[in-house]
């Protein structure tokens, strides 16, 4: 099972760090990172295997989302079968 963690906000120092620890605390596997600096704003997407996670997925949604609200950023995990859904036309 995998899932897309997104990060959108105001460029900072350890935004990769922070978000990467999150999954590692809950074993969750980073497979692939793509990041870009548009102007001041911090743009990411990595896709991870949550197979293995030690809390449900519900709640590493939730954490993720806690930790965007306190970092003043974005941040979304979402299940890989429900990115595709929204993705498909």
């Amino acid at each position: 099972m995998r899932a897309i963690i997104t990060v959108v906000g105001r460029d900072t120092v350890g935004i990769l760090a922070k978000v990467s620890a999150m999954c590692a605390e809950h074993n969750v596997n980073i497979i692939e990172v793509t990041q870009s600096i548009l102007q001041d704003m911090f743009c990411m997407i990595m896709l991870a295997d949550v197979k293995n996670c030690n809390v449900p997925f519900t709640v590493l949604a939730d954490e993720a989302k806690a930790l965007g609200e306190e970092m003043n950023l974005s941040v979304n995990a979402m299940h890989e079968d429900i990115f595709n859904s929204m993705h498909r036309i």
